[in-house]
């Protein structure tokens, strides 16, 4: 199948100085099929200089698309001021600038500042793509004004006659993001819950130990009605909206690298959808959400070499969409146990920073001591 978009990624952007070698965040994604990544919130050097670095060879991960950094409202380091149309014209010029198809427009907090964000960017050709803030008139008033889609879930479910035809008259897509559920509990919490993720050999060949047990073995527990009132009511939201027309797109939210995007596949699988628009959601209303379809999303003679191989069929059982045994990326191909590359060329991939030797030997408490600092806030950023 083509290999999938994750339109609304974090891949690890959000940090200055020097760029790894071996990323392993982005190993990660392409050992799940993760071949198409768009961060719409970044620190901008970082992000592009990733994104430059995959297209040069001189890093192997998915195909990296972002915003860079937001068009931030409210007061902060890097808010940017907008309070007449050329004050938006050189925001978005100069996101343009670096590298970027698409502005997110966050909390900008006047609806006249948010369209002339919207007017800027139709002059310049590039995509707009904002973030309520779980706020949902702010969230109508963005479908309304026609930007390219809605980022996060809308916090209200179910919607109605009123919202959905609203909705459905629009080319405004939807990246519902119910990994991080707003509203209501996570659906992160629902797959940590189910599933015994320190187990998992393959996402540990690609994921820092500590970061994986500090998010997994200390689990919230939660009823199952809980989660029937939160991510799944919102998926079926979601799918009501799809049945009015709305583009739906997959987007992990960067909440667990590479498995994550199949946590919100499945997630999208829980309210309705059937497997097959849940998978046009990961694959194709992705690329075509990010201004990419004419050469990524689907496997059409004349696009970009991007597929992956599974062994077990995702339209029977959508949990089988985590069976991949190989991901190529732009005609390379690499075996996704090890990530080894194969094919014209066969080449081992070098360690990770945990892998390498001489780091073991000079940090034999590593791992025990990493999975202690991270007992405490889950966060797994690797910053403590």
């Amino acid at each position: 199948m083509p290999g999938i978009v994750d339109a609304h990624a974090h891949i690890g952007a959000f940090r200055d100085g020097l760029t790894v070698q071996q990323n392993w965040q982005l190993y990660a994604n392409l050992a799940y099929g993760v071949t198409t990544a768009h961060d719409p919130s970044a620190n901008t050097e970082t992000v592009f200089t990733l994104s430059e670095m995959v297209q040069s060879g001189a890093l192997v991960g998915p195909r990296i698309f972002s915003t860079g950094f937001i068009l931030y409202g409210a007061d902060g380091d890097f808010k940017a001021v907008i309070n007449k149309l050329e004050d938006a014209r050189f925001s978005v010029r100069r996101t343009k600038a670096f590298g970027a198809t698409a502005v997110k427009s966050y909390n900008q907090p006047r609806r006249d500042q948010r369209q002339q964000v919207l007017q800027a960017a139709r002059e310049l050709g590039v995509n707009v793509v904002p973030e309520g803030g779980s706020t949902f008139f702010h969230n109508l008033s963005m479908i309304q004004d026609g930007h390219t889609g809605i980022e996060h879930n809308i916090p209200i479910a179910p919607v109605y006659k009123d919202v959905l035809e609203l909705w459905g008259q629009t080319e405004v897509g939807y990246t519902p993001t119910l990994i991080v559920n707003y509203g209501g509990i996570n659906a992160e919490y629902y797959w940590y819950q189910k599933t015994n993720v320190w187990e998992n050999e393959k996402l540990l060949r690609f994921s820092p130990r500590g970061m994986i047990d500090a998010r997994s073995r200390h689990r919230t527990m939660v009823p199952e009605e809980t989660y029937e009132n939160s991510h799944i009511l919102t998926s079926r939201q979601v799918t009501d909206l799809a049945n009015k027309g709305v583009t739906v797109n997959l987007g992990g939210h960067g909440q667990l690298q590479g498995l994550g995007a199949h946590w919100e596949l499945w997630s999208l699988a829980q309210g309705g959808m059937s497997n097959h628009e849940a998978l046009k959601a990961a694959t194709i209303n992705g690329a075509r959400y990010i201004g990419m379809d004419a050469d990524l999303g689907s496997l059409k003679p004349g696009k970009l070499a991007d597929l992956i191989v599974l062994d077990k069929n995702p339209l029977a059982d959508i949990r089988h969409s985590e069976s991949i045994t190989h991901t190529m990326i732009n005609g390379r191909l690499y075996e996704t146990e090890n990530m080894n590359e194969i094919g014209h060329l066969n080449r081992e991939r070098p360690p990770f920073y945990w892998e390498n030797r001489l780091f073991q030997e000079a940090f034999p408490w590593h791992e025990s001591i990493q999975t202690y600092m991270h007992s405490g806030c889950g966060c797994g950023v690797g910053r403590h």
